[in-house]
C-alpha cells in the first residue's frame, strides 16, 4: 500500500474468494497492518465461519464455486440481524459487467470494487466502512 499505513488494528476481516492468490494478499497486507484476517475459498466455508468469527468486515467475490457472493451476503445479513449486527461489506470481484454491479449493491454491497486490485483504494474503502475517519 502506499507510503501512509493505515491502521487497521483490532480490526476483523472475511474475505471470501476462491482464488488463493487474492486471499493470500489480502490477508498479507492486511494483517500487515493489524487486521486480523480469516479467508474462505466458498459461501459454504464463509457461512461456517461466521458462526465463530464476528467479522468487522465482509470482502467477498461475487463468483463462487458454491453459489454467489450475492446470496452469501444476504444469509450473512440475516445471521448477523439475529445478533443485532449488520456487517459492511465489499463486492471484490473480476466482473466490471454494470448489471452485476447493481444487482451487487441492491443485495446490500456497500462498495463494489473490480479486479485487478487497487489495494490503496480497497485500504481506503475498509478504512470508510470501519469508520476510521482519520482516512476517510
Amino acid at each position: 500500500m502506499s507510503n501512509e499505513s493505515i491502521s487497521f488494528k483490532g480490526l476483523r476481516l472475511l474475505v471470501v474468494d476462491d482464488d488463493p492468490d487474492t486471499r493470500t494478499l489480502l490477508t498479507f497486507l492486511f494483517e500487515l497492518d493489524g487486521a486480523e484476517i480469516i479467508t474462505a475459498a466458498s459461501a459454504g466455508d464463509a457461512l461456517e465461519i461466521i458462526s465463530l468469527f464476528k467479522p468487522d468486515i465482509l470482502i467477498s467475490d461475487l463468483y463462487l464455486p458454491d453459489e454467489d457472493g450475492c446470496s452469501l451476503l444476504l444469509k450473512v445479513r440475516n445471521i448477523e440481524a439475529k445478533r443485532g449486527r449488520k456487517i459492511p461489506a465489499i463486492a471484490l470481484t473480476a466482473s466490471a459487467d454494470d448489471e452485476d454491479r447493481n444487482r451487487a449493491l441492491l443485495v446490500g454491497y456497500n462498495i463494489y470494487k473490480c479486479k485487478p486490485i487497487d489495494l490503496d483504494e480497497l485500504a481506503f474503502a475498509v478504512a470508510s466502512l470501519a469508520g476510521l475517519e482519520e482516512y476517510v
